[in-house]
């Protein structure tokens, strides 16, 4: 089985399930046991400022970084926070992904998002999508995802109402051309 970890699930036009339309989805951990990802272009419709003064009033928090979006991460655990960002040691629950990308889910990065603490570039999620064992390589044979690997400008660079299109784009395909037999020759 190859791992999917660090690859971008891209939905295909013929995603069924509406929650997904549509979605990009940063694949956090893909192994025996199933799929956990973080979906990075739904926002959740709360901004970086009221999230962090709902978790720390007293966090700093710039003026031009108030309004960054928060994301619907999926459809799991909706009240737990996810932050994917640039490599940045020294939180209390990280895990690095790649040398450049790591996920952080303790509590004390979310007072440095606002202000010069915080990791260089970073997208803050609400909640995961999950696959039991076997679930995601059915889907994608069913021509539910395209895969791209993932890299930091597609994550942190590209604005969140253009990551679906221009990660099909990094595929070479011309996402309209895209037919219900996608993936199949």
């Amino acid at each position: 089985m190859q791992s999917l970890q660090n690859y971008l699930l891209i939905a295909t036009p013929t995603m069924e399930d509406p929650y997904f339309s549509r979605t990009v989805t940063y694949i956090c951990e893909h192994n025996k046991n199933g799929a956990m990802g973080l979906v990075i272009n739904q926002p959740v419709g709360m901004k970086l400022k009221e999230l962090i003064n709902q978790v720390d009033e007293e966090a700093e928090v710039l003026d031009a970084k108030a309004d960054e979006i928060v994301l619907a991460g999926g459809p799991v655990s909706q009240d737990r926070g996810f932050i994917l960002h640039t490599s940045q040691p020294g939180w209390s629950s990280s895990l690095t992904m790649t040398s450049d990308i790591m996920v952080t889910t303790s509590k004390d990065i979310i007072s440095s998002l606002g202000n010069e603490q915080a990791p260089d570039k970073s997208l803050v999620i609400l909640g995961y999508a999950g696959w039991s064992a076997g679930q995601l390589e059915e889907e994608i044979q069913t021509n539910s995802w395209l895969m791209v690997e993932a890299d930091v400008e597609l994550l942190f660079d590209v604005p969140i109402h253009k990551k679906w299109e221009t990660a099909v784009h990094r595929l070479g395909v011309d996402v309209w051309q895209l037919g219900p037999d996608v993936g199949h020759a």
